[in-house]
């Protein structure tokens, strides 16, 4: 006996101060300092200050408190069953892709069949974006308002009712319309991330973030062989129709989606959210945390105010520009891969476009079989894209990845300055889309990842937003700029990606290794680096 007690002195009793808010009782004491103490063993504390950001000693992370909050519980479930059902049915609305796709399809086929000027057919493709770029801030105040879960179901619903409509389109003013508000649904699914996001481990949200990006892929490859399929035989009302299966598909699943924890707790609705976790880990086969689920400060969420405090206003700015010049590159090389396969290569387009010009103002081609095959090609480089980025994004970090995938593209764009054949161009078109698609991708899991959960549906939204402007304007450029210029419409759209470049450098927080921020206000226990991989 004598013999343990003497080992017991010997032990150093550690004293945490805790640096945050907590919601531990007034019997705690109100200083927020605990102590340990054994009678007869030395009483002189060694206090251990845990300062914004530092990392939290692995066995003094929850064990000894009887308090946990979402990020605990989310790290101590992990990643299971749960998970992989959840990444099925996000990854069926992510696959919404197919309504973008299609826009590179039905330009060239409506503008010979209704005899469309090259304005009115850029107008057909930037009325999607119009609709966009003006719902996403409102699809993320919804999500942030009332719930992700309630947010994406509207969207989706939304998005699929009017795409289904716009295969009966009579006239051209009409589909115009229903195209628009097709793009005003398709505004609130990127909030699919927002929801899955917060279901995440620390370790596997990167990659699970990247990989649901593969339905995206999954949806453009689609696409086009639905076009091959669709296109000779039904035409493209039936194409637009068929486009809306897996809106359908997600529709009927989306009973299951739960409510994120982490917004529930923030509402303060503790027992909903605790039934959510419980209900993670008994289809995990995982404990939950013992002790009791903390609710958080509650806030006022949703609120633009909140984008711009002195904490993220640079991330916010910089944040959209990087977001205007993914959607600007992306989508402006999607619509100028049907221009080029057209005229067979660079060199040729304005010859070829002076012949047109000579003949008739609305003289039109339609896609060819092997302009759908090089379409496919090109379309196939997104999984390569995802690949590519899943294998660096953890290695090097999300803004040295964004500014990797930037720069080669912009290097891509300027080597199609070369007089080169429909072999080396389709190659270039190949690495050029991977690394924009890639960039796209790492921007997906940096926004979530930056801000807290009271404004992370509103900051994913508006930077959506910010990336339908580029998408509106770049049809102009692709398809109208061109008409003028092919060399300076390649300049554009690499000088954008270059200074996009600059901007990913810039932003002033990297949230590799990082923990989700539940609260605006720093608490106990948020932004924890690398929890469970720090040695004491």
């Amino acid at each position: 006996m004598e013999e343990d007690l003497f080992q017991l002195k010997q032990l150093p009793v550690v004293k945490f101060r805790r640096t945050g808010e907590s919601s531990r009782s007034d019997e705690d004491g109100i200083s927020g300092e605990h102590e340990v103490q054994i009678e007869g063993v030395r009483t002189e504390l060694e206090p251990v200050e845990l300062g914004d950001g530092a990392a939290v000693p692995k066995e003094f992370a929850n064990p000894t408190d009887d308090t946990f909050m979402v990020e605990d519980a989310v790290e101590a479930i992990g990643f299971g069953k749960f998970q992989w059902k959840l990444s099925v049915i996000t990854g069926l609305a992510w696959a919404n892709a197919m309504e973008m796709m299609i826009l590179s399809i039905l330009a060239p086929q409506l503008h010979c069949e209704w005899r469309l000027p090259s304005w009115q057919v850029a107008l057909l493709t930037s009325v999607v974006f119009v609709g966009m770029m003006s719902s996403s801030t409102l699809w993320g105040n919804i999500s942030d308002q009332y719930g992700r879960k309630t947010g994406l179901k509207i969207s989706v619903l939304w998005t699929l009712y009017y795409g289904i409509l716009s295969g009966f389109a009579p006239i051209y003013s009409w589909i115009l319309v229903l195209r628009g508000l097709v793009g005003f649904g398709i505004g609130g699914v990127p909030q699919s991330v927002t929801l899955y996001a917060e279901f995440l481990p620390m370790k596997a949200r990167a990659k699970c973030i990247l990989l649901i990006e593969v339905f995206w892929a999954l949806g453009t490859v689609f696409e086009v062989l639905l076009a091959v399929v669709v296109m000779p035989t039904l035409g493209w009302r039936w194409l637009l129709i068929l486009s809306a299966l897996p809106l359908l598909l997600f529709a009927g699943l989306c009973f299951w989606l739960p409510e994120s924890a982490r917004y529930d707790v923030l509402s303060g609705n503790q027992e909903k959210a605790l039934a959510t976790l419980k209900r993670i880990a008994t289809e995990n086969g995982a404990p939950m945390p013992l002790g009791k689920l903390v609710i958080s400060r509650q806030e006022d969420r949703g609120k633009m105010r909140d984008l711009f405090t002195p904490h993220f206003r640079w991330t916010t700015l910089l944040l959209w520009f990087i977001w205007f010049s993914n959607a600007f590159s992306y989508y402006g090389l999607v619509l100028l891969t049907t221009e080029l396969f057209q005229a067979g290569d660079v060199c040729s387009i304005s010859s070829r476009r002076q012949e047109v010009k000579a003949k008739c103002s609305l003289t039109c081609e339609y896609l060819t079989e092997e302009d759908y095959t090089d379409l496919l090609w090109t379309t196939l480089s997104e999984f390569p894209g995802v690949l590519v980025t899943l294998w660096i994004i953890d290695r090097i970090g999300r803004k040295k990845t964004m500014a990797l995938s930037f720069l080669v593209f912009s290097f891509c764009s300027l080597l199609l300055f070369l007089c080169v054949g429909r072999n080396v161009l389709t190659v270039l078109l190949f690495i050029a889309r991977a690394f924009i698609s890639g960039g796209f991708q790492a921007a997906y899991v940096y926004t979530p990842e930056v801000y807290p959960t009271a404004t992370r549906a509103l900051g994913l939204g508006t930077c959506s937003g910010m990336a339908r402007v580029g998408a509106l304007i770049t049809p102009f450029i692709a398809q109208v700029m061109l008409e003028s210029s092919v060399y300076l419409t390649l300049v554009v759209y690499s000088g954008c990606c270059l200074l996009a470049a600059l901007a990913s450098c810039f932003l002033p927080i990297e949230t590799k290794g990082r923990g989700l921020q539940e609260s605006s206000h720093k608490e106990w226990g948020q932004e924890m680096v690398g929890r469970g991989s720090h040695s004491p």
